[in-house]
């Protein structure tokens, strides 16, 4: 399958989740795709504050699907180093939580910002990418 076709079944799986050509552009040299950057949601419910000064931008995270979850049965959890910081937001995760559930295992996610604030949808931002 060349790269082509791969990108528009992808694009597809994802339910119609539309990936910019100058991310595709990017994507050619680095050889991942950005499918989306979010907040995190719930980080002041969890171990977010106590590890922030561990964190740094670029620090890899762990998605991990929860199909059970009594609140959002699309939840998906992010952890660090095996703490858990909270979830992709819930208006967010429907095409990484049906990209887990595909199995693909290509996907991979990072911090991208860090930002003081008293709002804790403004501390940590992350990037969900897509390995080609």
């Amino acid at each position: 399958m060349d790269r082509r076709s791969f990108i528009s079944r992808l694009i597809g799986l994802c339910g119609g989740v539309a990936v910019a050509a100058p991310v595709l552009a990017q994507a050619a040299s680095s050889r991942r795709i950005e499918l989306q950057r979010s907040a995190l949601a719930g980080f002041q419910y969890h171990q977010g504050e106590k590890l922030w000064s561990l964190m740094q931008v670029g620090d890899t995270l762990t998605l991990i699907r929860e199909a059970d979850n009594r609140f959002d049965n699309r939840a998906v959890r992010v952890e660090w180093k095996g703490h858990k910081l909270g979830y992709v937001p819930r208006l967010d995760n429907a095409s990484v939580s049906h990209l887990l559930d595909s199995g693909v295992q290509q996907l991979t996610t990072e911090i991208v910002a860090l930002q003081a604030s008293d709002n804790p949808w403004d501390r940590l931002a992350l990037a969900v990418y897509l390995q080609v």
